[in-house]
This record gives structure tokens, sequence and C-alpha cells, in this order.
């Protein structure tokens, strides 16, 4: 397989690409350095049209196939960003930079596509163009909506997009992927309580904000439980808990309760919100307080497309074997802002095992560079096999 043997040639290099950005994250928006190496490669590969600030601070690459007739225009999508996360992986490419990290493997996403984009300009083996697309801002920020609002699907004339994204546990060389709703949305809510602090001797003076909140804590976990449907799938979580006050003898004047909502389906995202407003009001109202509940909508459903999708399956079963490939992986309540390109166009969004490695978003995670190769491959084969030269 002449892709994939090129990729075994190219793989130190595109290893380098990967540990030097690990060793240099950046955090949303703020992605200049990765941007301007990305930008630099794809000038160095003789990219026919190059684009930054696409999005603020994404980067677009056309490549131009040997012939142009077809009139096809595929889009493949990486990101950029890291996380604001303490490593502790050790690792003599670690990050440089306290408390950020590519605990995501956006690092390894990147350099997989910068390693698809050289080979396509070497070989422009396809009849139509190619549009690699670097993306920042997913993991806050929603990136891939700004770089669509920007107008990039219509500028570039993309017709259809692929994402893709490294997930541990999976053995590398094995491709996961599923038709319909694969990633869920994913909402944001924040509930501000305010009630009377004081003393803590003397509770009978106060209305207490921490018992009001850890009220509502508890009653909000009854919304899945008791008002979803058995047969559906959501997620209410509260991730963040903090009074106005961290003395021992005190009762907290506010309190800020903070968390995520997952689902699948719109009408159960509806029913979620009016219950925890329901909730939230009346718990307040009880004990004299008052609330204010923001909830909101945040990174839609990530939605493949059916025809996309079998033919993402098609490609990847032609870099590793039928065995290989999942698909019809079951879907997970994790999001992913793809979502918001998928939403723009026709496409597909599938998994690329990282193997035996700690989970993503922990301080010892590391993209598997064993898994480049698969990546890589995956990727130019999407462009070849969407647009055959005659």
């Amino acid at each position: 397989m002449p892709t994939v043997n090129r990729f075994a040639d190219l793989h130190a290099d595109i290893a380098a690409w990967r540990r030097d950005i690990h060793a240099n994250p950046e955090l949303g928006y703020d992605v200049q350095r990765t941007a301007g190496l990305v930008a630099e490669k794809l000038k160095e590969f003789g990219v026919d049209e190059l684009a930054t600030g696409i999005g603020k601070t994404g980067v677009v690459g056309v490549i131009k196939g040997r012939q142009t007739h077809s009139g096809r225009v595929v889009g493949l999508r990486a990101d950029m960003d890291a996380l604001p996360i303490l490593e502790t992986t050790g690792l003599p490419y670690a990050s440089k930079v306290e408390g950020r990290m590519h605990a995501c493997g956006h690092d390894g996403h990147t350099a997989m596509l910068l390693g698809a984009a050289k080979y396509l300009c070497e070989t422009r083996n396809f009849n139509g163009a190619a549009v690699v697309i670097f993306q920042p801002a997913e993991e806050r920020g929603y990136g891939a909506r700004a770089m669509v609002d920007d107008g990039m699907m219509e500028r570039f004339g993309i017709q259809e997009v692929y994402g893709m994204h490294n997930v541990p546990g999976v053995p590398v060389g094995e491709f996961a992927i599923r038709p319909g709703a694969f990633l869920a949305a994913g909402d944001a809510f924040t509930i501000d309580i305010e009630g009377r602090g004081g003393h803590a001797a003397y509770p009978h003076n106060c209305i207490d904000t921490t018992l009001i909140g850890a009220q509502m804590v508890v009653a909000l976990q009854s919304i899945v439980s008791r008002s979803v449907p058995a047969l559906e799938s959501a997620v209410v979580s509260v991730a963040s808990f903090h009074t106005s006050t961290d003395a021992t003898n005190i009762i907290p004047q506010t309190v800020q309760i903070k968390g995520t909502v997952r689902t699948f389906d719109a009408g159960v995202q509806d029913l979620i919100e009016a219950r925890m407003k329901r909730i939230v009001e009346h718990t307040a109202n009880a004990y004299g307080a008052k609330v204010v509940l923001n909830y909101e909508r945040g990174v839609p459903i990530t939605r493949n497309s059916e025809a996309e999708t079998s033919f993402a399956a098609d490609t990847a079963v032609e870099v590793v074997g039928e065995r290989r490939v999942n698909r019809n992986a079951l879907p997970e309540l994790g999001n992913e802002d793809f979502s918001f390109m998928l939403n723009a166009r026709p496409g597909a969004f599938i998994y690329v095992g990282n193997g035996d490695t700690a989970s993503v978003h922990h301080p010892k995670f590391d993209f598997n560079d064993e898994a480049i190769l698969f990546g890589c491959s995956y990727w130019a084969k999407i462009v070849e096999r969407a647009m055959p030269t005659a």
C-alpha cells in the first residue's frame, strides 16, 4: 500500500511536529504559535491557497488535485488547542507551560492532518480540491462555529467535511464510527443563589445558601431518573459548588453552582431545562432566597450523515481491514464542536484508536504516536477515494 508506506517514511517527522506542539500548548483562540507552525508547514508543502485568521485564529489550506474538473471539494478538520491541566507525564517533550497541556490529543490531530497535507501536496492523485482545516478553541469557545460563521464553507466551496479524534481504550489501528447521533449536545448551567449571611452559631437569623444549594444539587439528580423516559439518554452533572466564604464560622451570603447537561434529543433537552428551572426556583422560594439560573445551549449533537458515514467506514476498511472497523459504535455523552461543521455540511466524525493510555483530559494522557500511520492514511484515502482521477 503506497499511501501507508509513504507515511511510514514520514513518521519520524510527523511525530517530531506533534511533540513540538505538545511541549508548547496553547488555549482556546490563543493558538498563535501553533497556527503559525501550521501555516509555515503548509506553505512549505506547497498548498495552492493558504488563509489564516479564519474564525479568529484558524488556518485553512487548499490543495488542488492533478485534475480539478470534477468540481468536488472535500474538507478535513483537525483541532489545535490544549487544556488548562497541569501535566504529570514526565515525558521529555512534556508541556513547557505550567498549568497547560495537550490532554486530549489535539497535538496528534494537528500533526496527522499536516502529514496528510504533505502527502497530498506531493502526490495530488485526485480530481478536485482538498481543504485542510486547522481549528482553534474546540475545548472551549466554539471554534468550529466561529470558522463556519466566518464564511469558511462558502469561501472555499466545501461540499462535505470529515473530522477525526483519538480514543483511548481502543487498540491502535482500529476505527469506530456510527451513522446518526454519535456524540451528545452539551449545555452548561450556572445557578446563583443569594440568601442572608451571618454567624454560623446563629443560623436562625440567616437564610443558609449552602443548605439551599445542597438541596438543589440533590434534587437536580432526580431529573434524569424521574423525568426523562428510561429509553432516552441524558446526564445532569454538577461540577462546581462555590460559597462566598471559606471560613468555618460564617454562613455565606451567596453560593454559585455550575454544571453540564448532555442529551441526544431536543425534546429531552427542553424537558431538562424546564425541570431545572422549576426545581431551582421553587427550592429558593421555599427557603426565602433569591436565585438566578443561566442555562446556556452549547454544542449541538454530533450527527453523522448516512452516506458520508458509510463512505468514511469503507475508507477506514481500506486502511486497516473490515475486522478493525466498528461501523456501529455506541453513541457517547461526550460532545465535540465539530458538530457545528456537520450542521453546515454533510460529513462524518470518526474515532481512531489510541491504545492503552490514560483517558483524555487526564494529567498523564499522551497521544500515541503509533496511531499516526493510520490517521494519516485515513485522511489521504478520504481524499483519493472521494475524488478519484479518471
